[in-house]
């Protein structure tokens, strides 16, 4: 399959690819944590998180900690997976257009 057909939707816009890569590295992380590093708002944060959940790459959980619930996030082994091709794919991408570049 071409690299462009392993560039999967539900993880190629850039907030997702972020979450993504951010939770490849932990075992989970905290809905403030991670909206902080990817800059953005609760709401969009929300709607990103809940397309991966929908997609099954990303687990939700909730808890009360320190007396307030909290929002909890891991990357499913699933999405190790596509995270792991989605990120071949782009490599591969990006390999073909320097060599196109090159041969100019």
């Amino acid at each position: 399959m071409s690299a462009a057909g392993d560039i999967d939707p539900a993880l190629h816009a850039p907030a997702r690819l972020q979450i993504a890569a951010m939770l490849g590295k932990v075992e989970e992380a905290e809905f403030a944590t991670i909206r902080e590093l990817v800059e953005v708002s609760d709401s969009v944060l929300s709607k990103h998180l809940s397309a991966l959940s929908d997609a099954g790459y990303v687990k939700i959980s909730k808890a009360a900690r320190d007396g307030r619930q909290r929002t909890w996030a891991q990357l499913t082994p699933k999405g190790r997976k596509a995270f792991a091709r989605h990120m071949r794919a782009l490599h591969e991408l990006a390999a073909a257009a320097e060599q196109a570049v090159a041969a100019q």
